[in-house]
């Protein structure tokens, strides 16, 4: 039988939700009358509140109103109201499983992890042994499910609001910022993904001197003392936003710039939607982790990983101080840019 009432969840991270939004377009594509809602985290609501394909966001806080059973029980009645007939977990969670079941949506779609009994229609979860992206294996979920898809569709898609653009404006214009700035973010979840800061703060330094850009450090509250560290010891200026920006306006802000230059991180995704080009400094080899599977989507991009001999990658309990993030060099980043953005005139 046709969906007629999809609900899809993506819980996770910033990246997670950006690269799974192909799977909204491919929905919508196929069941054009079809009400399609998207689950996620309170705080990624931005990434996906002004997506043309979507009817409904449903925002999922895990450490507020939903915390704990009672929470999740009291969620998934009005859930159940929503007559939802067909729910698709594209990450797979115990709280997300629960949920559906709870709700009493007839096909449930998901992953066999995290009580995977839950759920009417389970696929294998493999992904993180092929280095796969992770747009295709979503996509391929979706296909293993049933559904037909186009598993070379990976383009992500990310819409700011009026609002967005507005406030986005007034930061350039309060701020000075030229035209085309180059963005810089200094940060990442876990140290097994962040280049020596003193590495950004040179290649800050190069590119303000080289093209006379400005150059504006972005990130989350967890950069914040990353990057007050990059600014205050550059001698050239650099425009600090760190902190400062909701999700919709650092995609409206990211669109505008010329580059972003950063670790493995959720900005690299959301630029990528806006079809900004990324220069992304990669450490871990693990095919789970590799830069074939969390690698920006598009063809504009530059992506620097480094092959120090490891046979097996060990992450954050790195037990030679992540030597691959170190061979990385300044150069490397700066050839990078130049290679994107060109020479100066």
């Amino acid at each position: 039988m046709e969906p007629k009432r999809i609900l899809i969840a993506r819980t996770d991270r910033i990246g997670d939700v950006v690269l799974s939004t192909p799977v909204i377009r491919q929905l919508r594509k196929n069941y054009p009358d079809a009400y399609i809602s998207f689950m996620v985290q309170s705080g990624n609501r931005d990434l996906v509140a002004n997506n043309p394909d979507l009817d409904e966001v449903i925002t999922l806080d895990r450490r507020g109103s939903e915390k704990g059973f009672r929470g999740i029980f009291r969620f998934s009645r009005m859930i159940r109201r929503k007559k939802f007939d067909t729910a698709i977990a594209l990450h797979p969670t115990n709280r997300v499983h629960l949920l559906f079941f709870l709700a009493g949506i007839p096909v449930r779609i998901g992953y066999d992890r995290k009580m995977a009994f839950l759920l009417t229609r389970k696929i294998r979860h493999d992904k993180h042994l092929f280095g796969e992206h992770e747009s295709v294996s979503t996509l391929k979920l979706m296909r293993d499910a049933g559904f037909a898809v186009d598993i070379e569709d990976i383009s992500p898609y990310v819409e700011s609001s009026a609002k967005d653009r507005d406030s986005v404006d007034s930061v350039f214009r309060d701020l000075g910022i030229s035209e085309s700035p180059v963005a810089v973010h200094p940060g990442a979840s876990c140290p097994s993904k962040r280049w020596d800061p003193d590495g950004f703060a040179e290649v800050s330094e190069v590119l303000r001197k080289k093209y006379g850009k400005d150059i504006v450090l972005i990130g989350g509250d967890e950069t914040m003392e990353i990057s007050r560290s990059i600014a205050s010891s550059s001698k050239e200026k650099l425009i600090d936003l760190t902190g400062a920006l909701r999700l919709g306006e650092l995609a409206e802000f990211l669109s505008r710039c010329c580059v972003l230059v950063s670790n493995d991180s959720g900005p690299v995704h959301v630029a990528a939607a806006v079809n900004t080009p990324c220069v992304v400094i990669f450490g871990r080899s693990d095919p789970g982790l590799s830069p074939d599977r969390w690698g920006p989507a598009g063809v504009h991009n530059r992506l620097i990983h480094k092959d120090v001999g490891c046979e097996k990658c060990s992450a954050h309990e790195c037990k030679i101080g992540f030597a691959c993030l170190r061979a990385v060099s300044s150069r490397d980043v700066l050839d990078a840019v130049s290679a994107i953005i060109g020479e100066p005139a």
